[in-house]
Formats: structure tokens, C-alpha cells, sequence
């Protein structure tokens, strides 16, 4: 019997179902400080990163040394407690709460034949799956080539790509899927990249700069509640979850003050201890904006036990990025919740304020606290500013508040409260 022109359909089709295995971890921390309440507490922290990034926790294992071991991490002993306790819980592998060197990597696979990762890398996976935006992207790519090309000798299981789940995601590889030299090519690729978006921020910064509105950027430890200020300022529509760094990319958006004037609001990517200077210095595009900020609003989750631990890392992240000299309005967030009385002391803020961010009542007290701050800055000054002149008075009408405004024959007279900058381009239309 010919076959020829008909088709032959195959009884049964079977389709199999590929599921992403569960990633069962086992949290390692050192206490090298005898600080048991600290650690405990970094370990819960790496306990909600590990959660966000899909995995979850099946135990922990926190051992008291003088320091860290340079081979392994723990003591030898240490590691037979936990293969004991990955082989009693079925763990898939161990996150580390330091960053470990390829050296300790390496000696910790042939040790336990498990997965081992790092704070570092658990963050990084989370950056990876988060970013949305192409500068995002690029930030974070870099952020995990420069991660692990410090890692290339001596790199093991832990890095491959084929088992799947954490430390997986972002940049593909060729092999670990790359040598040395193709690295550094994507690396060179990549900050050419980020030189291009950091000039199109400077482009951007220079037409707000002409228009005169003065900026305010939200900063803070992660999950802090930055984005939900923002959205319910501004209907911005970011990202608001109830996890570790739920937006990486920065969004800028005009809000009006009660008293008229208007200003731009900057949201940022959160802070967190111990945070990589890879990451750091990949998103250093992004944080450079603080630098330019006139007013820096520190959100603080009032309701989290470690706020003041929190508020020590953001200031000295701020101080590592040059922005320590900016005036500061601490923002005591999450109001609702059970909060533990007295609130933090804050000796290097500006001003300080107690909010929730999904009440109108306290949105409003906010923003008069910003307009408060910023008229401390200025003096009083009255100008006339002639008809041919009339750009300068975009620049008084974004970033001062005006207290009279009349119209003449020779211009526009006008008296507000302005700053420094706004004094100095019209000092020369000033009138007594």
C-alpha cells in the first residue's frame, strides 16, 4: 500500500511536564563578633532574600569563630553538622551570609557535594529577575560579570548553569559559558553602554536644571516603602510588593507642593548591608542622581525591629557615594503598623517626620515638611525680570515660591523666596 500524499498522525500524544525543581536551602553564618542578637538578625534578613529569590529555608547553622576560615568558611567540624543537616532535610544546597572567595567555594562543594552560594550571588539573582527597564539590565549583567570574573579560577558546581535556580538567571554563559576574555569584552561592552544612559541622564538633568524645579529622592533600606510613597504621590504605577528590592529602576515624577510650586520626585533602588561593591558600582548610573538632589527623603519602616541597624546602613552607603552633605528628612514610614516607642534617634537629619504612605492626612503633612525644608534655604529677594527675558521666570516658578507677582511696563516684577542657585542666575534683575 502507497503512502505517498497522506500524513500519518501519531495515536497518542504525550506531553511531559518539566517542573523547576524546588531549591530546599541551609543558611551558614559566621560570628566572628559574639554578637548572637546581629547575627540572627542577618540571618533572618538572608532568610527573606532567599524566599525571594524561590528558594526555601530548611535550616540554619551559625558557628562562633575569631574569624572567618579562610579555606572553608566554618571549621572542618562545622561542615559535618551541616552535610548532616543537608542529607536530615534534603537541602539542595547552602547560602553563605558573607561573600565567599572561589577558594572557599571550591573547598566547600568537594566537602558537602552541594550547591554552595553567597549573599552576593542570592541578591544578584534577585537583581537579575527583577530588572525591567534596559538600563536595569545592564547594571545588573555588569554587576554579574564583574562577580564573576573574580571568580573565574577555581569556580565549580555552584556556577554552572545547568542544574537550574539561583545564581542562574541574568547574562547567558558559553560553558560557564565564558573564558576570561570574553568577559571582559561584555564588561568593556557594558560600561560603554551605561556611559551612553548616564550622558542621556546628564541631558535630562540639564532640562530639569533650565526649568528650575527643585529635586527630591526618596532613598532607603530595601522594602522600606520608597515606591509606595511615590505611586501615592504621583500615580506613578511602579512596582509595589511586599518583598526585597521590588523596583531596581529609577523613576522621576513632578509633584506639586501645597503653597503651588512643584518639584520632582526621584525613587531609587533600596540599600542593604553587606551589599556587594559590584552592585554598587554597577548602579552607581542610577545612584549618582542622589547627587544632585536638593532634599534626600530617608524612608525608615518604623514597624522593623532593625530600623536603627537599617538607618546605619543607608547613611553609610550615602557617605560611600558622596551624598553625606545633603539635607536629609527622615521619613518614619509604616505608622500603621505595630510600631515599638520611642522612635529612633536621628542626629544627622534635616527634619523629621511620622507617616503612612496610603493616607492622604500624612501625604499632606509630607509634602508642607518638604515645602517647609526647602523654604529654609531661601531668602527673599524681588526681581524684575524683563519680557525678553521671559525663560528666567520658568526658574522662578519651579524652584521658588513666589510671594507677589505683578506685571509693568518694563517687565515682570516679582518677589519670592529663592535659593543660593536661583539668587545667583538673577542677581542681576534684583531691585531694592
Amino acid at each position: 500500500m502507497s503512502l505517498k500524499g497522506s500524513v500519518i498522525m501519531p495515536k497518542e500524544t504525550i506531553l511531559h511536564e518539566v517542573e523547576e525543581k524546588e531549591e530546599r536551602v541551609v543558611l551558614v553564618a559566621v560570628d566572628a563578633d559574639n554578637s548572637d542578637d546581629d547575627t540572627e538578625k542577618c540571618l533572618d534578613e538572608l532568610e527573606e532574600l532567599a524566599k525571594t529569590a524561590g528558594a526555601i529555608t530548611v535550616g540554619r547553622v551559625v558557628q562562633k569563630r575569631e574569624r572567618i576560615h579562610p579555606g572553608f568558611y566554618v571549621g572542618t567540624g562545622k561542615l559535618e553538622e551541616i552535610k548532616t543537616m543537608i542529607n536530615a532535610f534534603d537541602a539542595t544546597g547552602i547560602i553563605c551570609d558573607d561573600e565567599l572567595s572561589p577558594a572557599q567555594i571550591r573547598n566547600m562543594e568537594e566537602a558537602l557535594q552541594t550547591k554552595i552560594m553567597d549573599r552576593t550571588m542570592v541578591i544578584l539573582d534577585i537583581f537579575a529577575a527583577r530588572a525591567t527597564s534596559r538600563e536595569g539590565k545592564i547594571q545588573v549583567e555588569l554587576a554579574q560579570l564583574k562577580y564573576r570574573l573574580s571568580r573565574l579560577t577555581g569556580i565549580g558546581a555552584s556556577m554552572s548553569r545547568l542544574g537550574g535556580g539561583i545564581g542562574t538567571r541574568g547574562p547567558g554563559e558559553k560553558k560557564l559559558e565564558t573564558d576570561r576574555r570574553y568577559i571582559k569584552e561584555r564588561i568593556a561592552e557594558l560600561k560603554s553602554d551605561l556611559e551612553e544612559i548616564r550622558t542621556h541622564r546628564s541631558l535630562l538633568r540639564s532640562r530639569r536644571e533650565q526649568k528650575g524645579m527643585p529635586v527630591v529622592s526618596l532613598v532607603g533600606y530595601t522594602n522600606a516603602g520608597k515606591s509606595t510613597i511615590l505611586n501615592s504621590l504621583t500615580d506613578a504605577g511602579v512596582l509595589e510588593e511586599d518583598k526585597l528590592f521590588a523596583t531596581l529602576d529609577t523613576t522621576t515624577r513632578n509633584v506639586t507642593l501645597p503653597g503651588g510650586s512643584n518639584i520632582y520626585l526621584t525613587d531609587t533602588v533600596g540599600f542593604i548591608q553587606k551589599l556587594s561593591h559590584h552592585l554598587v558600582e554597577a548602579f552607581k548610573a542610577t545612584l549618582e542622581e542622589l547627587k544632585f538632589a536638593d532634599i534626600l527623603l530617608h524612608v525608615i519602616d518604623s514597624s522593623d525591629q532593625n530600623r536603627e541597624k537599617h538607618m546605619e546602613v543607608v547613611y553609610s552607603t550615602l557617605k560611600d557615594l558622596g551624598c553625606s552633605e545633603k539635607p536629609v528628612i527622615t521619613v518614619f514610614n509604616k505608622m500603621d503598623k505595630e510600631v515599638e516607642f520611642p522612635l529612633p534617634e536621628d542626629r544627622i537629619c534635616t527634619d523629621k517626620i511620622s507617616i503612612c504612605a496610603k493616607d492622604s492626612e500624612s501625604l499632606e503633612k509630607l509634602l508642607l515638611k518638604i515645602e517647609e525644608v526647602l523654604k529654609s534655604f531661601r531668602k527673599s529677594m524681588k526681581v524684575l525680570i524683563p519680557y525678553s527675558e521671559g525663560h528666567l521666570l520658568a526658574v522662578v516658578h519651579g524652584k521658588c515660591e513666589i510671594i507677589s507677582e505683578e506685571h509693568t511696563a518694563d517687565g515682570t516684577l516679582i518677589e519670592a523666596y529663592m535659593n543660593d542657585e536661583a539668587m545667583g542666575r538673577l542677581e542681576k534683575y534684583k531691585v531694592e
